[in-house]
């Protein structure tokens, strides 16, 4: 069941951080600050809105600050990284959007649900982890770390060594019940983010957390099927989703369907696999389950793209 004036807007690293000069805590809240603000406007427009976000770069400075405490402090596991982001980038982009409602005048309010994500315990990704986090480490240090912690660790691109766990496909969105609760009574909400805390489920039915990384974009379209948005909206650096990205013949795409985003993916030339793959995925993931209608473009354009001035859009 679609519900109309509904859109779950996914927002990327870029949205948060937007360059290595800019990664503290207040760059990071200014920047949000600027996100929040397009995304405002729509609530104004009559849009009831659901926002997720990435959370990479801010795991990693986790993880990386725990290391460095290590000879003090006990280092910090990663579902619980997944929790204190959610946490942190949720504060900001509520007080944001805050903000943003008292200049508007609008009777508005924004929260954030620190959002569990089950995943299967089979899943194939378990037994082949391939998604890096942390700090880069010489060889010998990346060894220890295996053979003393049971880390899968890689020597990535001729960098140094990382450690890489599984990016288990998202089943179930465990707080579903309350974020449709609080989009049905028109509250902002800020959940899913950076994918979800990826948790597993014994057979008593009890959940515990588990060392992965949830796709944000595919847990993000997840969500734009469990409340039935009308619009799946994922806000990246680009205006528009081209063909032949950053070659002589780069060719914008305004308009296309489901069986193009397909085909077009599985030619396995246009989209990048760390970037722009798994957010076509994504939206086909959601088309594919009953969604509407997908959006992809930057932060800036949000308002012009719904209103169907720019952006890509994906149609079933």
């Amino acid at each position: 069941m679609k519900n109309s004036n509904v859109a779950v807007i996914a927002i990327g690293g870029n949205s948060l951080i937007k360059d290595a000069r800019h990664q503290t805590v207040p760059d990071q809240y200014q920047a949000a600050g600027e996100t929040c603000a397009h995304i405002a406007r729509l609530i104004k427009a009559g849009w009831n809105v659901a926002v997720s976000h990435g959370n990479g770069p801010q795991v990693g400075f986790i993880l990386r600050r725990s290391e460095l405490a290590a000879h003090e402090l006990h280092e910090v596991p990663l579902d619980a990284c997944g929790a204190d982001t959610q946490g942190a980038i949720g504060y900001a982009l509520q007080q944001n959007f805050y903000n943003q409602f008292n200049q508007l005048g609008l009777q508005k309010s924004a929260v954030t649900v620190v959002t569990q994500v089950e995943v299967s315990r089979d899943d194939p990704a378990f037994k082949n982890p391939s998604k890096p986090i942390g700090s880069f480490m010489d060889e010998a240090k990346a060894m220890r770390r295996r053979n003393e912690e049971g880390w899968e660790v890689v020597e990535d691109a001729g960098r140094g060594w990382r450690r890489v766990v599984p990016s288990p496909t998202p089943l179930r969105i465990v707080e579903e019940e309350i974020i449709k609760n609080l989009i049905a009574a028109g509250v902002v909400t800020i959940a899913v983010g950076g994918g979800g805390v990826p948790v597993v489920a014994d057979e008593q039915g009890n959940l515990s957390g588990v060392a992965a990384v949830i796709d944000k974009d595919l847990a993000s379209a997840l969500l734009a099927n469990v409340l039935g948005a009308e619009v799946f909206i994922i806000s990246t650096e680009v205006e528009k989703v081209a063909l032949n990205y950053r070659q002589p013949n780069e060719r914008p795409l305004d308009r296309i369907n489901l069986a193009q985003a397909k085909e077009y993916l599985a030619e396995g030339k246009h989209f990048a696999k760390g970037s722009m793959a798994p957010k076509i995925q994504a939206v086909i993931n959601y088309l594919e389950r009953g969604g509407g209608k997908a959006i992809i473009t930057n932060p800036e354009n949000i308002e012009r793209a719904v209103a169907g001035e720019t952006g890509t859009h994906i149609i079933p």
